[in-house]
């Protein structure tokens, strides 16, 4: 059909209906903004604006036959611009106290069904699954469709991610810079983290405003508010992770990036363990060449200087399997700067790893190699291995690695620091 006759299909439907029962309609949309979402997603944002913008004014604010509507999405309604045609719109959001025990099981609720099929012994862990939620100042709010999934199957695993789409969070976290990567490291190992977030957000400041990402993630229930924090004198919000379940979203989100069978993810994180760099290498190259191509971030891939968030992310990704064996962290301090990543093992007989990134710099390096070298003195020079000393680990039982890129082409190089203190010596 076209926009004319979409537009007006709710409104001739709710006359069809009031002609025929002899009583107006109830209209209940539910998720109104994922159109949207997918609008913002695949660039057609304003075409979907303005044709939502005729369909609500047509269904909502003429259409005669109507009783009532409740719409839900995570957009408040009172800065988007689809809804400047209608009044009387009654607005309630997470932290409305009106209805905050109705968009989930209360933990009586849920505790109550447990004992009910005989899985009291589980309250604990289900409690740790999908507990977390916070509406107005009801704490303790249950993902109902888990929940009710739980007990259906009797098997705790992530439900919730299976039911609708997480593309746009995921692009969000994928393409953000690198203090938002720092952050989500943080909220994977369980910390809380300190943010400014607006309630009323719009799609159409997730390009603008770093920190809308963490605005969508609230909303849509990824994230909850643990309470308020001071940052540059300012009064912002500290955020965690709703629960475990989201977490094993996230954690899977992440893997997801790096699992196309055509590429042997497996065989870099083999390669670094061993410290074989021609296979580090080989597979680097490989695995750069597909993932640049299917992973492009919307900005030109070129030759030319790229900025080197995107191969630090793009590496942590590749290492994420190895959080069984290390505690892996990027950009924090130690010795005289910040490094890039730390491999700090969990097991004393394993080696500790720093690695350095570098986009080649044609003014100032002739070749990767050169760029490798400058990556590898820096850690030297400015001791990043500090901290793994302090955790105990020798410093021959430390390794260093730099990684030179340029556009889909990589280098790596290194091995155990002290042959490399040595080399870099004066």
């Amino acid at each position: 059909m076209d926009d004319a006759d979409a537009t007006e299909a709710l409104s001739q439907l709710s006359r069809y209906l009031y002609k025929y029962y002899g009583r107006k309609t109830v209209i209940l949309l539910d998720e109104y903004d994922a159109p949207m979402q997918e609008a913002y997603m695949n660039g057609y944002w304003d075409e979907m604006a303005r044709f939502i913008r005729s369909l609500f004014h047509a269904s909502f604010k003429s259409n005669p036959f109507l009783e009532r509507a409740v719409l839900t999405g995570v957009t408040r309604v009172s800065k988007e611009s689809v809804f400047s045609d209608l009044n009387n719109l009654k607005v309630i959001t997470a932290t409305s106290r009106k209805y905050e025990t109705a968009f989930g099981f209360t933990e009586d609720e849920v505790f109550q069904a447990l004992e009910e099929f005989g899985l009291q012994d589980t309250r604990d862990e289900v409690k740790k699954w999908y507990d977390g939620f916070r509406f107005g100042n009801s704490d303790n709010i249950y993902n109902p469709w888990s929940v009710i999934s739980y007990l259906d199957e009797k098997e705790l695993r992530p439900f919730w991610m299976n039911t609708s789409s997480n593309t746009l969070a995921a692009d969000l976290i994928r393409k953000g810079n690198t203090d938002i990567k720092i952050c989500m490291e943080d909220l994977m190992h369980g910390k809380d983290i300190c943010t400014s977030m607006d309630e009323q957000f719009v799609f159409s400041q997730l390009g603008r405003r770093p920190d809308a990402v963490w605005s969508l993630l609230a909303a849509c229930g990824y994230l909850k508010v643990t309470g308020c924090c001071r940052r540059d004198g300012r009064e912002e919000y500290t955020l965690a992770i709703v629960n475990f379940e989201v977490q094993e979203m996230f954690g899977q989100m992440f893997l997801d990036w790096f699992s196309d069978e055509s590429c042997q993810y497996s065989d870099f994180k083999e390669a670094l363990l061993s410290g074989d760099i021609q296979r580090m290498n080989a597979y680097l190259n490989e695995i750069l060449f597909y993932t640049l191509s299917r992973y492009d971030t919307g900005k030109r891939f070129s030759k030319s200087r790229i900025h080197e968030n995107f191969y630090h992310g793009f590496v942590l990704g590749l290492i994420a399997g190895l959080r069984s064996r290390y505690v892996i962290s990027s950009n924090r301090e130690s010795g005289f700067g910040r490094y890039d990543v730390m491999l700090l093992p969990l097991n004393p007989a394993d080696d500790g790893m720093i690695l350095e990134f570098k986009v080649m710099d044609a003014d100032k390096e002739q070749s990767l190699q050169d760029t490798v070298d400058a990556a590898l003195r820096q850690i030297i020079e400015k001791k990043y291995f500090a901290e793994l000393e302090t955790k105990g680990i020798r410093r021959e039982n430390i390794r260093i690695y730099g990684f030179a890129f340029t556009g889909k082409e990589v280098l790596a190089g290194g091995g155990p620091a002290p042959a490399y203190e040595q080399e870099y010596k004066g």
